[in-house]
């Protein structure tokens, strides 16, 4: 029983893991049950089968539209939609069959709705709940004498879905963050469970659990900033969102910080961090296929350990087990029961004691530890720098919530025209094809250019949508086979539809429009229009929407991907260069800044620019040297942003730590690194600069460390200067494929390498 319990929670972890918060699944779930609650109150009042589509599809889109975090803002919203949607429904009965009024008003509504999105959630909402209300009536092609009946079909779909969103399925963003926070409990033992793979694995098989090293650790990267995003809501005030954010950041960089260090351990020489952020990066291979000494075996003993803390992160465990494998790797922070071994070995039982000191500051962040009675010196030292970062983040957070804070959203008028551009033309191709199902290509039209910001994302945007139209086609014509006319199969195979759309479309956009055609397919059956022609006419119309959008976002205010990629790759130079000046400071002696929150804008500056290259990176890109260029520069910064992180961490110790204490010396090393910041965001800029990229001398020969002290290998001093020196590295191999001039010694050298 026990060992069926261990494996159904080992399979929950791993679904947990791969939907963070379960957003997904709650999104489908959402939305699946508002649909059959709604079909099943219409069926009661016998409603007819195009009231009974109409109703599926209007509690759909009260459903998916609303996005807002809190519980009351999602009810207002819900609320004033319900005008909304009887204004829409109203205007398409009304200019049904008024074709230029018609098409003018759809113009109109389509720009209203995109331009509506620069008010927030709400705005975006009630503008997408009009938008496809309206494209509701023309697929019904609702009139004037129908509409009591479609008022009474929209109320009901609205109740029901707020019924589900309320009652059914309630998600108030404490819910939320709690799920985030065991996804990210999961992806962390996930992590660490690759870590040992890496360690055991034959020489044949490291290229093949690297790759999956780096997928848990990119997906541990996106839970924490997923979680970064539902702290204000989900926590009871801004002193435990602070703090939570700080632990989860300990986590996540104690976690990748041992994946370096454990390819180290495997590998003939060090290996570049560069190695866990660039696919298919060389990796070197180890002199034997396994570390199989002692050492080798207390490594396993100790990982494994510290995935057992990580799988029973929760408050309910007791005993003195757990307290007693903590307190052991505590003790390798401060060299106590350090096992004997290579360098590169104690490297990786110190960072497993780093790793295990942050999985006791996430418990206590979270659901608090009563098992202080088992602690050891070690243990307590811990805890006492625990708290007296609470008591400082308290201070930080009471001062910050004196300040004003403003929005930043931005006007999307330029969305707006070119949208309402590309809706005109296709409106008027898509009546040349079929005066009966123009919509469509209006409809492709405007999902195109959803959350998007450059005509290359665009790009990749239809052609995503069409390959998934046409897969999507095959699948409707062998669905409507097999349903013929037994309604509630089809409007149960339409619910699987609806919940393969909302679950897959975080992950694939191709595989959300396969699912919407082939759920198309069926309600056309439904509604006895369905044949081979109207699905071809689909594909059709699909095309032309996409030719339609990508025309007017090349010819209407285009916004060229470059140009965003720029800006994007702009805005991370600058937020690296206020983490590595901030931290760098702080560690010099400089006065106490909220280095996480620095750090934090810098991965979601990243986080940017990698959506930004993915038109640049993708399979369909024709300039393959483009492509490389791009994945190899989000690479490097990514990279610099670990190694940025991990010095913002450090740093962060330095006013409650009693063994990490400021050196004046490092502010000359982080002059040079901020010189060079600045140096490569100007010429990304096009801006006139002065000045040359600056190398050389290791960081730590200009500190004179060599001479003055002796770094001790694992020292927190050595660390630092580590991070440093891979930081000062990876700004100048940004200025190679960026274009920035190089010193002429630089060139030569990089040359000859090239050589």
């Amino acid at each position: 029983m026990a060992a069926a319990r261990r494996t159904a929670k080992g399979v929950w972890d791993r679904f947990s893991a791969s939907d963070p918060g379960l957003l997904r699944l709650m999104a489908g779930l959402r939305t699946v049950g508002a649909i059959l609650l709604a079909l099943a109150v219409l069926a009661l009042f016998g409603t007819s089968v195009n009231h009974l589509v109409a109703g599926a599809m209007t509690a759909m889109v009260a459903t998916f539209a609303i996005q807002e975090k809190e519980v009351r803002g999602q009810a207002i919203t819900l609320l004033l939609g319900v005008p909304v949607a009887f204004a829409a429904i109203s205007l398409g009965a009304l200019l049904n069959s008024l074709v230029i009024a018609g098409d003018v008003f759809f113009v109109l509504l389509i720009f209203g709705a995109v331009y509506s999105r620069r008010f927030g959630d709400r705005g975006t909402a009630l503008g997408l709940i009009g938008f496809q209300v309206y494209f509701v009536s023309l697929f019904v092609s609702a009139e004037v004498s129908t509409l009591p009946g479609l008022f009474l079909t929209l109320a009901v779909a609205f109740a029901c879905s707020a019924v589900v969103r309320f009652a059914v399925v309630p998600e108030t963003p404490e819910r939320t963050l709690q799920r985030l926070r065991e996804a990210f409990r999961a992806r962390l033992a996930q992590l660490v469970a690759h870590q040992i793979e890496l360690l055991d694995a034959d020489a044949d098989a490291v290229d093949g659990v690297l790759d999956d090293l780096r997928r848990s650790t990119a997906r541990l990267h996106e839970a924490a900033l997923m979680i970064q995003g539902r702290l204000e809501e989900g926590t009871r005030d801004a002193a435990a969102a602070a703090l939570l954010q700080r632990r989860v950041a300990d986590a996540e960089i104690a976690a990748e910080r041992l994946g370096v260090l454990l390819l180290n351990a495997r590998s003939a020489e060090r290996v570049e961090t560069l190695t866990l952020h660039l696919p298919n990066a060389a990796t070197p291979m180890p002199p034997r296929a396994k570390i199989a000494d002692d050492a080798g075996t207390a490594l396993r003993r100790d990982l494994n350990a510290l995935h057992l803390l990580v799988v029973r992160l929760v408050p309910d465990d007791r005993g003195t087990a757990l307290p007693y494998v903590r307190n052991r790797l505590l003790g390798y922070r401060e060299e106590r029961g350090l096992p004997q071994g290579s360098p590169a070995i104690q490297d990786c039982f110190r960072a497993v004691g780093e790793a295990a000191r942050a999985i006791l500051g996430l418990r206590l962040a979270v659901d608090g530890s009563k098992d202080e009675e088992y602690d050891t010196p070690e243990a307590a030292r811990s805890r006492e720098e625990f708290a007296a970062e609470e008591i400082s983040i308290a201070g930080e957070a009471a001062g910050a919530d004196e300040e004003e804070r403003t929005g930043l959203r931005r006007p999307t008028t330029r969305a707006a025209v070119q949208v309402s551009v590309g809706s005109a033309l296709a409106i008027v191709g898509g009546e040349f094809l079929s005066t009966q199902r123009w919509y469509w290509a209006v409809l492709t039209c405007w999902v195109v250019f959803l959350n998007t910001a450059s005509t290359g994302e665009i790009v990749v945007k239809g052609y995503r949508r069409l390959v998934g139209t046409v897969l999507g086609v095959v699948a409707g014509v062998a669905l409507a086979g097999a349903v013929g006319n037994h309604t509630w199969i089809a409007f149960a195979l339409v619910l699987l539809c609806v919940f393969g759309m909302f679950f897959t479309a975080p992950l694939s956009y191709a595989m959300m429009s396969f699912f919407v055609t082939a759920m198309l397919g069926l309600l056309y059956t439904l509604l006895n229009t369905y044949s081979l022609d109207v699905l071809v006419l689909r594909i059709e119309e699909t095309a032309l929407g996409a030719a339609c959008g990508i025309i007017a976002a090349v010819l209407v205010l285009p916004v060229r991907t470059s140009h965003r990629t720029d800006e994007e790759l702009g805005t991370v130079l600058a937020r690296l260069r206020d983490v590595v000046s901030a931290a760098v400071a702080q560690l010099s002696g400089g006065p106490a800044v909220d280095l996480v929150d620095l750090a934090r804008d810098l991965d979601t500056a990243l986080d940017d620019l990698r959506s930004s290259t993915k038109p640049l990176t993708h399979p369909i890109a024709p300039l393959r040297a483009r492509r490389q260029t791009a994945r190899y520069v989000v690479a490097l910064l990514e990279t610099c942003a670990y190694h940025a992180r991990s010095l913002a961490a450090t740093a962060e110790l330095v006013p409650s730590s009693k063994s990490v204490a400021a050196d004046a010396r490092l502010a000359l090393a982080g002059r040079r690194i901020t010189h060079n910041i600045d140096l490569i965001a100007a010429h990304v800029r096009e801006e006139e600069s002065e000045g040359t990229i600056e190398s050389g001398a290791s960081i730590a020969s200009m500190l004179d460390s060599g001479r003055h002290e002796v770094l001790r290998t694992g020292s927190v001093a050595g660390r630092v200067l580590r991070h440093l020196q891979r930081l000062d590295e990876g700004i100048v191999g940004l200025a190679r494929p960026l274009g920035v001039p190089l010193p002429v010694r630089e060139e030569k050298a990089a040359g000859l390498a090239k050589d």
